[in-house]
């Protein structure tokens, strides 16, 4: 089984013993302490050939995917570059767009020299979304592709 099968079986079995109710945070944040605890097992086992598959295929923990939505303003792009140069962070790839007045963005960013972990990314993107009154959402690369799945 790769690491993206085995990450998408147990965020599977959590939505099924949770149900829908439960916060998609609590869910990935459960997700990945659950995998980071078995991932040297089954890297040692007889998968292991199967987790050197590229990073691309399967995203990376090191990649944080952040999706930004809200009425257009000044200064969403530069609150949310702000954030992730405070992290030392930086931009992969990045798309935006303003449809109507409606804003939309998504952007790629590369946390492996930062000391921040998601979970104050995500704090700090959402008091920035608060500020801006937009919806500032992060996630890992590796779980938004697993997540995506189910």
């Amino acid at each position: 089984m790769t690491e993206e099968q085995i990450i998408y079986e147990i965020t599977k079995a959590v939505f099924n013993r949770l149900g829908t109710s439960v916060e998609r945070s609590t869910v990935e944040d459960l997700v990945a302490d659950v995998y980071r605890a078995v991932r040297p097992a089954v890297a040692a086992g007889p998968g292991a050939a199967a987790a050197a598959a590229p990073r691309d295929e399967r995203g990376s923990q090191d990649r944080v995917i952040i999706s930004v939505f809200g009425l257009d303003r000044p200064g969403i792009v530069s609150a949310v570059s702000s954030v992730l140069a405070d992290a030392d962070c930086s931009i992969v790839d990045i798309n935006q767009t303003v449809v109507g007045g409606k804003f939309a963005m998504v952007l790629v960013a590369d946390s492996r020299r930062s000391t921040t972990g998601v979970a104050e990314l995500k704090d700090r993107f959402r008091e920035a979304g608060q500020r801006l009154g937009v919806n500032i959402y992060a996630q890992r690369e590796d779980l938004f592709i697993a997540m995506h799945r189910v």
